[in-house]
């Protein structure tokens, strides 16, 4: 009788709840987002993230967006600003307990996370957010030469790398327990219609996991070598090593720390450039029978996210430096990431989803044991049912590098089909150049790019 009283009033709370944007689109919203942005209209991009965010109390999902257009366009003081607020924000989720509406729903019932629609629930950020938000803040500080502010958000990296370990393994204890509990032993590999072979990639698999990032420990190890500490920049080139062994340059990083220092007119150079958007989250239905107790087996369908990877920017595998061609490495994909952290996600996901399926069979099948004349053995709770398509969109993708020693002084870098090659200024030992791509616009900021002042200049296009 419990289930049955409790599913109904559970929707009945969702509907109410979805006035405080729970239920917001937000695939459309970030689509008329990434349109601006993608067009080189910073400003447009901006104005959309705030007219699709009215509330004065803005969600996490607001900083992370309006600080990464802000950091493609420059305006890094106001990017870093936004993202200390995203941090703040992560930081309270982790000491607090849920939300005003989720303690609503968990007053109705103990298992309220497996119950409850997952786009209801509070958006803390995914894993490799929370640490590609540090690294790309500190990123914001190599592209004005601030290696000592750089330091202390690679700091932040580390401590939350370091946490995240920690809170995953309680969380996996508690999902193994939980299915057990339960009797929910299902696999995502069982589920029938479930696009499986794109968490089964080389790519996806051979990550350790989907929050540490191989190029963020590089980057630790550039920002300390730059720092004059070879002790702290080894352990980084080694960690990044460890999650990618199969990358001679970053082994080759860590071999150059006993090379001969740079001459009087020579720059250490590191040149990044990353590309694209962040994959999307789709929805896709995927039938489940449940067999109950009296033998009735009732279909529900449920839905399970999937992973879109975006298609707005082109590959992009070279650069040319003063006219000659220079290879890109790829250190880092966000889709990869997201789609080892939704791989790693799955037994949570399925259990509170499969959850939420027995409740709804159960409802049904009573409604067939009252009324046998018009029994339906396929649930009618489906349209309530949708997976979580909320995630960080303007995060960018892939990040590519390359590493090299230039004369002090003024270069010329150019991308593959730039309409012209954009003038750099070299005057620091070790010096980052940092480059955004997105769709057929080149994003160049930084203290290197000095001599570009207005917006206009500081984005290109490419042919």
């Amino acid at each position: 009788m419990r289930h049955r009283l409790l599913l109904p009033l559970l929707i009945t709370a969702a509907v109410q709840l979805s006035g405080c944007a729970a239920y917001r689109n937000y695939d459309l919203e970030l689509q008329q987002t990434t349109d601006q942005f993608k067009a080189g209209n910073i400003d447009g991009a901006l104005s959309v993230i705030e007219t699709n965010n009215p509330d004065p109390e803005k969600d996490l999902l607001y900083y992370f967006e309006k600080g990464a257009v802000l950091s493609a366009g420059g305006e890094f003081a106001q990017s870093q600003t936004t993202w200390r607020s995203a941090e703040q924000m992560i930081i309270e989720h982790q000491d607090t307990i849920e939300t005003t509406g989720d303690k609503l729903l968990a007053a109705m019932g103990d298992h309220w996370g497996s119950i409850i629609n997952d786009k209801l629930r509070r958006y803390d950020g995914y894993d490799y957010e929370k640490v590609m938000l540090t690294t790309q803040m500190a990123l914001n500080q190599l592209a004005q030469n601030d290696f000592d502010g750089a330091r202390a958000d690679i700091r932040k990296t580390h401590e939350r790398e370091a946490l995240i370990a920690r809170q995953r393994e309680l969380e996996y204890e508690k999902i193994e327990e939980a299915a057990k509990a339960q009797g929910a032993r299902v696999h995502y590999k069982d589920l029938q219609g479930y696009p499986v072979v794109m968490l089964e990639s080389p790519a996806v698999i051979a990550l350790k996991n989907g929050y540490q990032s191989a190029f963020s420990h590089y980057l630790a190890g550039f920002t300390y070598e730059a720092l004059g500490e070879k002790d702290l920049a080894a352990p980084g080139y080694r960690q990044a090593i460890e999650l990618r062994p199969d990358m001679a340059f970053f082994q080759q990083a860590l071999h150059d720390l006993d090379s001969p220092g740079l001459k009087a007119d020579e720059s250490d150079v590191l040149i990044i450039v990353q590309s694209g958007l962040a994959p999307a989250r789709s929805s896709v239905r995927v039938p489940y029978p449940v067999k109950l107790a009296d033998g009735q087996v009732i279909v529900a369908n449920i839905s399970f996210p999937v992973m879109v990877p975006d298609t707005s920017t082109a590959p992009i595998s070279q650069v040319s430096i003063d006219g000659r061609q220079k290879k890109l490495i790829e250190v880092n994909s966000i889709t990869d990431m997201s789609l080892r952290t939704l791989r790693d996600d799955m037994p949570g996901i399925i259990q509170r989803t499969t959850y939420r399926a027995f409740l709804a069979a159960d409802v049904q099948g009573t409604d067939n044991r009252r009324n046998p004349s018009k029994a339906s053995y396929v649930t009618h709770w489906d349209n309530f049912e949708q997976a979580d398509t909320r995630t960080w969109r303007t995060l960018p993708n892939l990040t590519q590098v390359v590493r090299l020693r230039l004369k002090k002084g003024e270069h010329l870098i150019s991308l593959p089909n730039a309409a012209t090659p954009l003038k750099i200024r070299i005057d620091q030992n070790r010096q980052m150049i940092g480059l955004r791509v997105l769709g057929a616009r080149i994003y160049a900021n930084g203290s290197a790019f000095q001599s570009r002042p207005s917006l206009e200049n500081r984005v290109s296009g490419l042919k």
